[in-house]
């Protein structure tokens, strides 16, 4: 059974510990319909209808969402200059400690996951885990079996060799082709550096999918919702988590 001090479930709403005090003594909380005056007190929150000027409140331990990330936007939480994924989010999540699992570069756009869950976002992240992450490209020039079999050998650069990777040629045209990459890696430029490597520089980068969940296709640019209890259930599975 799940219990939980009223006013760390308040806290998980965004309202601090000493806001908490006085609006539980107002009578403003109530858990099935009974008002709790004492912020201290022990709620069983499976199943419970716990409310503050009757709208109900989440119990949720974290939270998990994915992001439509457009371009011009930091992957990060703040920034004083620039735009940042956690701006496109409620407040709540912001207050939460939604943080981004990895990094999309500011011109890239695609998936992002954001989850208050931060084992979870290093399992997703970390080589050693074997996340496959799978990204779009476009790039210069016409992509062929050649620069397939370079991904599928691994990438010398100049810092560090890529683990192969697997590439397949989408669109091919002379001047411009499509490509679409599956990495277990995410560090910083890879992708495009691996496509530079190839004699391919990259005119436009998307991630699609990370660990098996892809990118909601009905989600537009700057939109976000949640995780679904199966794509959770998923994730923590692919990391070798309990939820």
């Amino acid at each position: 059974m799940s219990r939980m001090r009223l006013d760390k479930l308040l806290s998980m709403n965004g309202i601090s510990r000493s806001q908490a005090i006085v609006i539980v003594r107002s009578g403003a909380v109530t858990v099935n319909g009974e008002p709790i005056l004492n912020s201290a007190t022990l709620i069983e929150t499976e199943g419970a209808d716990i409310r503050l000027n009757g709208t109900k409140l989440r119990t949720d331990e974290h939270l998990h969402v994915m992001i439509h990330k457009p371009a011009g936007y930091l992957t990060a939480t703040e920034d004083k200059k620039t735009p940042v994924v956690a701006d496109l989010l409620p407040e709540l999540f912001r207050k939460r400690g939604a943080g981004p699992v990895g990094r999309l570069d500011k011109d890239v756009t695609g998936l992002v996951f954001m989850t208050t869950d931060g084992q979870l976002a290093h399992r997703l992240i970390s080589p050693k885990w074997e996340q496959d992450k799978l990204y779009r490209a476009e790039v210069e020039g016409r992509a062929d079996e050649r620069a397939v079999k370079r991904f599928e050998e691994g990438i010398p650069l100049k810092d560090f060799t890529c683990r192969p990777a697997k590439m397949t040629v989408i669109e091919q045209g002379e001047e411009k082709s499509v490509c679409e990459v599956i990495v277990q890696e995410g560090k910083y430029h890879q992708v495009k550096r691996m496509f530079q490597a190839v004699g391919h520089p990259v005119l436009k980068l998307s991630r699609l999918m990370i660990a098996g969940i892809y990118l909601d296709e009905s989600l537009a640019p700057g939109q976000w919702r949640e995780l679904t209890e199966e794509e959770v259930s998923h994730l923590y599975k692919a990391a070798g988590m309990k939820e």
